[in-house]
């Protein structure tokens, strides 16, 4: 930290959210004697060894987190599940506070969960309102090691809505990180909604689905109630649209979906949305829903 002048320890102490280390004291003049005095009359409360809240304020949830990361020394930060909640992708921590420590740290501390990640680079390191933290792309990584899939996800879109990191920029990051825990994990949930087929792909994959499915060729980007559609059975009046590239949709955009789909059934038609993931790696729940749907569709215009 350097040498801090007696007149500004206060100041350093509110821009650590309340806490102060020994260490700091003294390198501000402070003798052990005066240190002890301030203990001994509640001006400083012990928190860890060598770390105190000052004053009898309790600790806010920032002070605590700034507590143990100086209890566990040079080079800890906030991670995984803290991290998170300090970053608002999650809605709490998972019990004890959790940090990241350099490998050959011996820190140990009742009450906190200590991870020494076997690589931790200096673009993993941040801080956020003066909290050293991991990284919004590193702290989703060591989320993805417990989170579930719907967990993650939203995880996902949180980070993205507080403008942290995006789904497309979070993928294309994790390319270099191969091997490491928790990589595989989000690679999995981010490729189910952020991979992209060209046009000419998609009818590549998607025509002969739908001939398995009992359907004939459809017509393809073809304009419907007002709308264009991928593909469309215009016998039987089915309407399948694809999404492709997006995380998530803005309220503007599932406004827009919406549309489409009410202007079609209050055309009479079915319309059926399948995402480009699906398409290429689910071929099997398409297959169904197809057939399902074209069944239904013809036993309704037989009964009319």
């Amino acid at each position: 930290m350097g040498t801090v002048n007696a007149p500004n320890l206060w100041n350093l102490a509110r821009a650590q959210h309340g806490v102060i280390t020994r260490r700091q004291l003294l390198a501000a003049g402070l003798s052990p004697e005066a240190v002890r005095h301030r203990l001994a009359t509640g001006r400083l409360r012990r928190i860890h060894p060598g770390v105190y809240a000052v004053g009898q304020l309790e600790l806010t949830r920032e002070g605590r987190w700034m507590t143990a990361i100086l209890a566990c020394g040079e080079g800890a930060v906030l991670s995984h599940g803290s991290a998170g909640a300090l970053m608002n992708v999650v809605p709490r921590e998972r019990g004890s506070i959790e940090l990241s420590v350099p490998r050959s740290s011996t820190a140990r501390r009742r009450g906190l969960r200590i991870h020494r990640p076997t690589c931790m680079c200096l673009e993993d390191r941040g801080t956020l309102r003066s909290i050293p933290v991991t990284s919004p792309v590193r702290t989703l990584i060591d989320l993805a090691t417990f989170l579930t899939v719907r967990g993650l996800e939203a995880a996902i879109n949180a980070a993205d809505k507080h403008d942290l990191v995006d789904p497309e920029t979070l993928r294309s990051a994790l390319d270099d990180r191969r091997g490491q825990q928790g990589v595989r994990a989000l690679r999995e949930v981010l490729d189910r909604h952020v991979f992209v087929l060209t046009a000419s792909e998609l009818e590549r994959w998607f025509l002969p689905i739908a001939r398995r499915a009992g359907l004939p060729l459809p017509e393809t980007g073809v304009w419907v109630n007002g709308f264009e559609v991928d593909f469309f059975w215009r016998d039987i009046g089915l309407v399948v649209e694809t999404d492709g590239g997006r995380f998530h949709r803005t309220a503007i955009s599932q406004t827009r979906d919406r549309k489409r789909e009410h202007a079609h059934v209050q055309a009479g038609m079915l319309p059926l949305r399948f995402t480009h993931w699906q398409v290429r790696h689910e071929p099997a729940r398409v297959i169904a829903t197809l057939r399902s749907a074209a069944s239904q569709r013809r036993a309704g215009a037989t009964a009319a």
